[in-house]
């Protein structure tokens, strides 16, 4: 194909995407704040910049003048992404999808508002003492709530606030936790959900009809805000599965505009029959991880196929998969090295991904287990017991 993709984030994600897109003959130069991010290590050329920094980004864009400029994190200048669209450049899926989604508060506005998706009801806060009226005013979120940076990427700064007293640390964890440069944070009232999922929702270009596909939901479980595991099948109940597509295609659509094209993570809570709007990525998600072993084509494959305007052909599963982390434990500057990873992958069923990530902190995702199984619950417990077994050093 020859294009030319200016990846902008370089971490796990952003490394598979690049995998996928070199098998289409495509030429990949990762960007990142840091030097030797994972896709760097797969790319053909690299940029170390801040994607903050409006005019470094234009710079950056004008030496390699990409056919497409793929955002992988949410800490861009998307007002010089907005810029660039209307310039002539092509954002993946669109300028307006990475502005919207940079800030959690903007896409609840447009999910709540505009489009009127069930959400849970929030709120936001831009001091300690806001954050305290918006819980604990008269109608306002209440206790137990979760306190979020408006901006952050891997649960950063996520916290649930169950008493009077633990609000003012959620407000001083979401400020250290955000990306960016805007110190506010949204809260919302607690869930209690069931389980919940994501619904990864593929945009086709507007000259193969603009279609959108779904990928089966995604089951997943998050500690400190951050995925843990994720698993298919997720069993839902055929109505609550119509209800999670139907809202993720009209956000989806929403976002893409008439001739944006890319994968979607949305992110669903699911208690009982009701299905609720959580979070939107307009990009491969971490969930989703699990995909590379779930079917023939991954999150990875699809979004490269959505941009370049490839058919999107019906997706063949490989039966019940899992994934489960490897985390770093400490921070540490030296490069990281791994133990128990042969024994894992003397597990039947079991492949091991290691992201080559230059640096570690505490619970620094450095890894992915993947595994198979006679059902989802066997796959996740195979998964687990082997990346239980991968020691970060």
């Amino acid at each position: 194909m020859n294009a030319r993709i200016l990846l902008l984030g370089s971490g796990e994600l952003g490394k598979e995407f690049a995998i996928s897109a070199k098998r289409l003959g495509c030429r990949v130069i990762a960007v990142d704040r840091y030097d030797d991010a994972p896709a760097m290590q797969v790319a053909d050329a690299r940029e170390t910049i801040d994607m903050l920094d409006g005019a470094a980004l234009a710079r950056c864009v004008r030496k390699h003048k990409p056919d497409f400029i793929v955002p992988e994190i949410e800490a861009i200048r998307t007002s010089e992404l907005l810029k660039l669209e209307k310039a002539g450049h092509s954002v993946v899926p669109s300028a307006f999808a990475a502005h919207m989604t940079m800030n959690r508060d903007a896409i609840r506005e447009l999910a709540a508002k505009e489009l009127g998706l069930r959400t849970a009801r929030y709120a936001y806060a831009a001091s300690a003492q806001e954050l305290a009226d918006a819980i604990l005013a008269k109608g306002g979120v209440g206790l137990p709530c979760v306190v979020k940076p408006t901006m952050s990427s891997s649960g950063k700064g996520q916290s649930v606030v169950r008493t009077k007293g633990e609000i003012a640390k959620a407000w001083k964890y979401a400020i250290e936790g955000m990306r960016g440069d805007r110190p506010v944070v949204i809260v919302e009232e607690f869930i209690d959900f069931d389980y919940e999922i994501t619904q990864l929702t593929v945009k086709e270009r507007a000259v193969r009809g603009g279609g959108v596909h779904f990928v089966e939901p995604i089951g997943h479980r998050q500690e400190r805000g951050d995925y843990q595991e994720s698993w298919m099948p997720c069993p839902m109940k055929p109505a609550a599965k119509r209800a999670a597509q139907e809202m993720a295609a009209k956000v989806v659509t929403r976002l893409a505009g008439k001739d944006g094209a890319g994968i979607f993570g949305v992110e669903f809570f699911v208690k009982g029959g009701d299905v609720i709007f959580s979070e939107l990525s307009p990009r491969p998600h971490d969930t989703g991880m699990v995909t590379l072993r779930s079917q023939d084509l991954s999150e990875f494959d699809l979004h490269i196929r959505a941009i370049l305007g490839l058919p999107i052909p019906e997706i063949r599963y490989a039966g019940p998969t899992a994934s489960a982390v490897v985390l770093a434990t400490r921070d540490s500057t030296k490069a990281p090295r791994y133990a128990g990873v042969e024994q894992a992958m003397a597990i039947a069923g079991v492949e091991v991904r290691l992201f080559g990530k230059p640096t570690t902190r505490k619970y620094r995702r450095m890894g992915v287990v993947l595994a198979h199984g006679k059902t989802a619950t066997d796959a996740r417990k195979i998964a687990m017991t082997a990346a239980s077994m991968i020691s970060v050093r």
